[in-house]
């Protein structure tokens, strides 16, 4: 075994050696490239190019470079060795590589290969590193091999390991644990959306980043021209996943939230529960559409006339209602549908000019077609309009939302939609979260806005329709990754089946994919959950552990706060971050009680403490590995889908999970 390390610590060492030797050969290209004779456009798009290359390079993570190997003994691989890493090293870019990307066809061996099915593997090893290592070679601990080609698999010692790893700090990869079922998901093709079902800690999150950067592998430059976004649930959580592409060697990517990714202005305003349901609602969508179109009108319109200067042409009031007829008929953006009645009837003038004098120049239709007169009859039948003037309108004007509503919201509805305290006009508006949702509809309604290649959607059950609208229209010649669980949607508008959340994103054909196997909460805790999982009345297949570590304690008192700190202090009796999580008007207190007691618990945002309080409201996508969970119950009665809420907090637990309460346990 010693003399496997030494080779093996030998070998890291030459790849080391190696991957410096492409980072400073990444720095002499870009040196070189200001010498390279082109024209400007192009030696501005090579130095671009290199100048990104030798950042990206710069800027790898430090850690080991390889976490895995494979012999091969049969087929297309006979007789070769490969070591499996997260990037590809390599002496020279044509030579054989020292280290192979995880993403390379060759690496998925390493992933899917078991004793029934070698794929040609003899041994498949995998390498033990000291947690946190910075990739020194010394830090390599242990080697585990797996005979597969004599039916023969390891104990799994290291995967186990590493799977149950304390948790500190952000989100790791998980490029060294991957499973066959979660390998399946992260190479599925670009033009395939999938939706994964993923019970808790079943690796969802990594599943969609790690296809995320396997999508940046096998198509750069049909991913990096049309655009990759990561959307997540709030900053909280994308600041714990924000290393994992870096640590993968993707930079660069887009990752943000929705409301900052449709945000026309900041969200200053509210709704009661009960208008932001309504705006939300699917409905809503049909009445935006009338409200803008709503817009258009031939009534009272007079005939057009154009002059050149030597003369006037007229277009008849009945030929330009029927073309906005026509152009309304054809269902076009609005904004393309007022350019397109603008040219037909600059066309109708050409076509008099034509008979008269013959073909006129480019620069005589331009004048025209642009001139006050034109642009008068467009603002009568196809005015100009911005969203915020639609859904303004919409919101004050009693008349305007009854009309658009007609047969689509009740009175009651209606009067509900509409401002207390109208703005003056909506240039003063207080827009909500809400109010930003309907806004992207109609500027969607108005000019279509640029898409993606692929979109990585997680906490996708959270979503309301116009929300899954909203990223649609992002996604119309892209895919989606769509990720989530229906046991933990709590916002009131979340969906009960995933049909229902692919329908509204524009891919009712993606393939809903369940993942069961818990990877991160151990067996205790799932058997507690499955038990509060048959209360929420959601068609969602209870959850397995591969862990048979962690623990349970169920704690009733008559004192919340003093057996909270109790708990705490147990658990920093053991390595990894704690975590106390309470209904969100009861962290207040929670955290008064720890600081009384000498413990400075951290906010959640604060990524890497050994102690956080976090809200109920805030901890979906988060992980630790000690939960203290104070007083279900009140988590449970503070909002409409308090138990789907209580499911994300219990399931929060890595290794040990403390419930402590004074009332009874909802389940």
């Amino acid at each position: 075994m010693q003399q496997e390390l030494d080779l093996e610590r030998a070998y890291h060492d030459a790849c080391r050696a190696a991957l410096d030797r492409m980072v400073e050969g990444a720095a002499e290209h870009v040196v070189t490239g200001e010498d390279v004779s082109a024209s400007g456009a192009d030696a501005e798009v090579l130095g671009y190019r290199l100048r990104s290359h030798a950042k990206e390079m710069r800027e790898l993570p430090e850690g080991p470079l390889f976490f895995g190997k494979l012999d091969f003994e049969t087929g297309e691989h006979a007789g070769q060795s490969y070591r499996i890493g997260r990037l590809r090293i390599s002496e020279e870019p044509t030579a054989p590589p020292l280290v192979v990307d995880w993403r390379a066809p060759v690496s998925r061996a390493f992933y899917q290969a078991g004793p029934d099915d070698p794929q040609g593997v003899a041994v498949r090893r995998r390498f033990g590193w000291a947690p946190g290592s910075r990739g020194d070679s010394a830090d390599l601990t242990g080697l585990e091999d797996e005979h597969l080609s004599k039916g023969e698999a390891g104990t799994g010692a290291l995967l186990t390991h590493e799977i149950e790893r304390p948790r500190v700090g952000p989100m790791r990869d998980i490029a060294a644990t991957i499973q066959p079922d979660q390998d399946d998901l992260v190479r599925a093709g670009l033009a395939d959306s999938v939706c994964v079902q993923g019970a808790p800690g079943t690796g969802k999150t990594a599943v969609g980043l790690h296809r995320a950067a396997y999508l940046l592998y096998t198509h750069p430059q049909r991913i990096r021209r049309s655009g990759l976004l990561i959307l997540g649930p709030n900053r909280t959580f994308l600041s714990y996943i924000s290393e994992v592409l870096p640590a993968l060697g993707e930079t660069g990517v887009r990752q943000t939230t929705l409301p900052e990714e449709i945000g026309r202005h900041p969200a200053t305003g509210t709704d009661s529960d009960r208008t932001a349901a309504l705006k939300h609602d699917p409905r809503m969508a049909e009445v935006l559409r009338r409200a803008l179109y709503a817009r258009i009108s031939t009534d009272g319109i007079d005939a057009l006339s154009l002059s050149d200067g030597t003369y006037t042409w007229r277009v008849p009031a009945a030929v330009l209602a029927r073309i906005v007829e026509g152009v309304r008929d054809e269902e076009p953006p609005y904004a393309v549908g007022r350019e397109r009645v603008r040219g037909r009837a600059m066309r109708a003038v050409q076509l008099q000019a034509e008979r008269r004098a013959g073909p006129q120049p480019a620069a005589w239709t331009r004048r025209l077609e642009r001139s006050r007169a034109m642009s008068a009859y467009l603002d009568t039948v196809w005015p100009k309009v911005r969203p915020e003037e639609v859904v303004a309108g919409l919101l004050t004007d009693a008349g305007v939302l009854a009309r658009a509503a007609e047969g689509l919201l009740t009175c009651d509805e209606q009067r509900e939609l509409r401002w207390p305290r109208p703005p003056r006009s909506y240039k003063s508006a207080r827009w909500s979260p809400a109010d930003l949702v309907l806004l992207d509809e109609v500027a969607g309604l108005v000019e279509h806005p640029e898409g993606y290649g692929h979109i990585v959607v997680d906490e996708a059950q959270d979503l309301s329709p116009m929300e899954c609208r909203a990223i649609a229209r992002r996604a119309v010649f892209g895919s989606l990754t769509v990720l989530g669980d229906l046991a933990q949607a709590t916002t009131p508008w979340s969906a009960r089946s995933w049909g229902t959340v692919l329908r509204h994103l524009g891919k009712p054909d993606a393939a809903v994919v369940p993942l069961t196997t818990g990877f991160r909460v151990p067996a205790a805790v799932v058997d507690l959950t499955n038990r509060l999982l048959r209360h929420l009345g959601t068609d969602v297949p209870p959850a397995k552990s591969y862990r048979a570590d962690g623990e349970l304690t169920i704690s009733p008192t008559r004192d919340v706060h003093a057996t909270t700190v109790a708990a705490v202090r147990r658990a920093l009796a053991h390595e990894g971050s704690v975590g106390v999580v309470a209904a969100d008007t009861e962290v207040t207190g929670v955290r008064a009680a720890l600081k009384a007691a000498g413990i400075d618990p951290a906010d959640p945002d604060q990524l890497g403490a050994r102690v956080a309080v976090v809200p109920a409201s805030m901890v979906k996508g988060l992980e630790y590995d000690h939960v203290v969970a104070v007083e279900p119950a009140a988590v449970a009665e503070a909002e409409e889908r308090g138990l789907h809420r209580l499911y994300v907090v219990l399931t929060r637990a890595v290794s040990r999970l403390d419930v402590v309460h004074s009332r009874a346990l909802p389940f």
